[in-house]
Parts: structure tokens; sequence; C-alpha cells
């Protein structure tokens, strides 16, 4: 049977938890542009209270910037509150761009891979459960991976947990393209299929929510990643539905999707699919 749906789905945060690895990758990048930052990997306390912050972290890179902040005692409210402003005056101080980062940032990456890819992958574990599901989901042609994670940190993490994606389905960093974007894509290249979007950052979907051209996109909030109890509050009012971890395993396979169109199975309201 032809499928009948198709799950966009985010990755950091909704797929994999990569909290730790990002803020240690972060580290060690900001360690080489700010020499007053020790070498050593951080503390177990700086980590959580990078975790504290990750919901502020659209890409990857950012987090070099999120942890000068933090080794310099601001506020894990600051900034969550403030960080737009901070990460243009770190720029400006440092007299680096947003791609400079980004290209010092993969490279961290790059050489912690080399030098121990076993390390790196125990650092970007998948949310429980969530390994088995997308194997189902691969083997059904139900998802493409819409992130902004460069593609071959993506297909490491994949293939090292036994899940078998083209890259052809693997849209990251690397396309220069924003999710709406990408979703408009996919969306003219399925018109018959239902859509669902799982992404973890309410901007994000706020975004999707505002583009006219996606108005027949579900939009899932996926409780258990990288947001606040903020963002859960500010979901609820607007047509996007928030899940638990537990929901998304539920939900997420071919069978699922139809007990969910008829009002059977696990209890679970979605964005009203409007017709252009």
């Amino acid at each position: 049977m032809e499928p009948t749906i198709l799950y966009a789905l985010d990755f950091d945060g909704v797929i994999c938890d990569s909290a730790v690895e990002t803020g240690m990758t972060g580290w060690k990048a900001a360690a080489q542009l700010w020499h007053d930052m020790p070498k050593a990997i951080p503390s177990t306390i700086l980590i959580d209270r990078f975790r504290q912050v990750r919901p502020i972290i659209e890409t990857g890179y950012e987090a070099i910037l999120a942890m000068r902040l933090l080794h310099q005692d601001m506020s894990v409210e600051t900034i969550l509150n403030d960080f737009f402003t901070q990460k243009q005056a770190l720029l400006d101080q440092t007299d680096t761009t947003e791609d400079d980062l980004k290209k010092r940032f993969g490279a961290v990456r790059d050489a912690w891979i080399e030098d121990s890819l076993d390390d790196w992958i125990a650092m970007n574990p998948l949310f429980p459960n969530v390994a088995e599901k997308l194997k189902t989901l691969t083997e059904q042609d139900l998802c493409y991976i819409v992130t902004t994670k460069q593609e071959r940190f993506v297909a490491s993490i994949l293939k090292a947990n036994g899940i078998t994606l083209s890259a052809d389905k693997i849209f990251g960093l690397d396309r220069n393209k924003s999710k709406e974007t990408v979703l408009t894509g996919l969306m003219a290249q399925y018109p018959q299929r239902t859509f669902y979007f799982v992404e973890d950052r309410l901007p994000t979907l706020l975004k999707v929510l505002a583009n006219d051209r996606l108005a027949n996109v579900n939009l899932l909030f996926a409780s258990w990643g990288y947001n606040t109890a903020d963002d859960k509050q500010q979901a609820l009012r607007h047509p996007i539905k928030i899940i638990s971890l537990k929901d998304f395993i539920l939900i997420v396979d071919q069978n699922s999707a139809h007990h969910l169109a008829l009002g059977e199975g696990p209890k679970l309201e979605v964005r009203k699919v409007y017709k252009l």
C-alpha cells in the first residue's frame, strides 16, 4: 500500500539527546577563541547549566557563545532572555562571523570523531525507544530528517544505531535552507500525503504556523526536547499539539497514524488540516 503520511523530524531534541556533546564541543571551540578558558573538559555543573540554556540554541555553533557566557558566570535566566544581544556582542568583540563559528564548531567535532568515534557517539544517545521507531519509519518510507545539524554528523549517529536512511532524506545545515523551505519542498514532492512536523523548538514551529503555504502541516511539539516551561505554556495558545516521548513512540508509524485520523488509538489531538 502506498504510504499516506510523512513525518518531518527534527534531530537534536527529538531523536538525539545531544546536549552534553554539543556543550563539550562548544567549550572546546570557545577555548580556541578565548585563551582564558581552560582546555580541560568542563565540569558537570557547567554542563548541567548548559543543558538549561540549550533551548535558546538553534544551530550548534551557538553553543560556543553560550559556553563563553556561562564561563563568564552569566546567569541562565539572562542567557535565555537576552541571548541575541549577548551573541552579537561576542561576535563583535572577537571580530568573527557566524560562518567562521560554524566552520570552527564542525572542525572541532570532526577532530573529536577522528580521535575517538566511539566516545563521540556515546555522547549522542538516542532518546529511549526512538531507534526502533526510526527503523520502522525508514522501512515504511515515512520520514525525513529536517535539522540544523550538519548532515554528516546525523548520518554517523544513525549508522552507529543501526538505522539506514539515504542521504537525500537528511536535510541539514549544509543545504543552507530554512526548515520552512524544506517543508514546502517536501509538500510539493508528496502532495497526497498527510504531513506531521515534529520539532522541539517553539520559535521554529511558530515560523511554520505563520507560513500560509504550510497550513496543511500538523505541528507536534516535542516536550521531551530542549524547551522551557514557558515555551509549553505559549504553545497551548496556538494550534500546536504538545506530545510526550511516549506519545511519539505510540503514534509514529503508518498504522497508528490511520488510527489517529479515525479517532482511535492514542488520544492525541493534532492541528487541523486546512485545505489551500
